[in-house]
């Protein structure tokens, strides 16, 4: 494995960066996502996809910061439980503390994690993203979770991760806004196949399982507004996870994937997303 870089480095980069379009005339589901958990780095384009959106799925909020609850709790048990030190989380979105870095360095301060998105925005906040510890390494890398090949040989990945070792592959609420014409059981199965045995895959996706209605009606105000989702049923987000061998309790609505605290008034038809966890063998 290379040796660290000085700790000036990912200053220096952002620093000399271009200036970017953040496009803040039209909506992006980094920063609706962002609304949702009550962020500050949106735009009233964005703002008002969200808020047509809360139109027809009134839980909306509900569903981010349950999904967002489920990552955390993934990634402790990735670091504390599993012993993972290596992390690539694909569709980064927003910073929003705590990300995945202070989660899992929290637990094990040597953890190195890879960060990558294709939003500007979250381009222009790397520099608030990359502060770990001293003992941990932390990469940004600009790139699409449709391009592996980008991403899978980039010098930011490669010279952070060993990928001897262990990774846990993060894929929090990314997949559902690719299309079945990408082909997403392909896509993620080719950084899966980069990875060593032992590593794991998390990952969380949309549903209309609970409430169909109220989804679809929303999968069509983000479409309006140039943002396709697609929500899938229980047994094709399971499919992401064939190969693999599942943490218990499996694939499920993600409030119920080891919940620290039951709340009764959250439920399946509030949240509509599930949650996995599962090994490569």
């Amino acid at each position: 494995m290379s040796q660290t870089p000085p700790p000036f480095r990912w200053n220096r980069i952002t620093d000399e960066l271009n200036p970017v379009d953040l496009k803040t005339d039209q909506p992006h589901s980094a920063r609706i996502y962002d609304y949702y958990l009550g962020g500050k780095d949106n735009f009233p384009a964005d703002r008002e996809a969200a808020e047509q959106a809360l139109t027809v799925v009134p839980n909306g909020r509900v569903a981010a910061r349950q999904n967002r609850a489920f990552m955390h709790r993934a990634t402790r048990h990735l670091a504390a439980e599993a012993g993972i030190r290596q992390f690539l989380d694909i569709g980064t979105g927003i910073p929003t503390s705590p990300n995945l870095h202070e989660t899992a360095q929290a637990i094990a301060a040597d953890t190195r994690v890879v960060y990558a998105d294709n939003d500007p925005i979250v381009l222009a906040h790397a520099r608030a993203l990359l502060t770990g510890t001293a003992e941990g390494r932390l990469a940004y890398l600009d790139a699409d979770l449709a391009e592996p090949e980008r991403i899978l040989n980039s010098s930011e990945l490669r010279d952070t991760l060993d990928l001897t070792r262990p990774v846990a592959l993060s894929l929090i609420s990314v997949v559902h806004f690719l299309p079945d014409s990408a082909d997403p059981y392909r896509l993620v199965r080719r950084y899966l196949d980069e990875l060593p045995s032992g590593s794991y895959l998390a990952l969380t996706h949309l549903t209309a399982d609970f409430a169909s209605d109220e989804i679809g009606r929303m999968a069509a105000v983000y479409g309006q507004r140039g943002v396709v989702v697609n929500p899938r049923p229980r047994a094709a987000v399971e499919r992401f996870f064939d190969g693999l061998e599942l943490v218990e309790p499996g694939v499920q609505a993600v409030s119920r994937w080891h919940p620290q605290d039951v709340d009764d008034e959250v439920t399946d038809a509030k949240v509509n997303m599930y949650g996995g966890l599962a090994r490569k063998p």
